[in-house]
């Protein structure tokens, strides 16, 4: 296979994992209850928009370069950890599932940056532009799982309240 249409068989499965993400990011900040609930719905709201942009480039780089969108029903489906948690109080839930897609993103942008190396600068500097907001998404999530945890670890050593011995 030539680079080229490797570089647009990658560029569709990034667009694939934007539209996907940006599914389970809006399923997902609906409703949720509980610790950082409010700013954690205000992110992914905002990142509904970002992944949108994305997919919208890598839509138009792909197009550029000779290749066809893929419709619907042609997009793999395969981010199990992202689904919205089935309890909307589990805000912990989504946060690794955010981060686990996050994680999708990123290494599957330091793919295409490697294989359009030498290559295919114009491509390249895209995605090196996505693959930036995805590092400060994943910033971002890892800061509200630190508070998270912090909002339920158990508080061992301290006395629990009781009857006076």
């Amino acid at each position: 296979m030539d680079r080229t249409k490797e570089i647009i068989t990658e560029l569709e499965r990034s667009y694939a994992i934007e539209l996907e993400t940006m599914e389970n990011y809006l399923a997902s900040s609906i409703g949720l209850e509980g610790t950082d609930a409010e700013a954690i719905e205000r992110s992914l709201e905002e990142e509904i928009t970002l992944k949108l942009k994305h997919a919208r480039r890598l839509a138009k780089r792909i197009n550029v370069l000779g290749g066809r969108l893929p419709g619907s029903l042609e997009l793999p489906r395969d981010q199990t950890l992202s689904q919205p948690p089935a309890d909307n109080m589990d805000a912990s839930a989504v946060i690794r599932g955010v981060l686990s897609a996050n994680e999708v993103s990123i290494s599957q942008y330091q793919k295409i940056i490697h294989l359009t190396d030498g290559l295919d600068y114009v491509t390249q500097d895209m995605v090196i532009d996505l693959l930036s907001d995805e590092r400060e998404l994943r910033r971002l999530f890892l800061s509200f799982l630190t508070q998270n945890a912090r909002c339920t670890l158990p508080r061992h050593g301290v006395p629990k309240k009781g009857p006076a011995s």
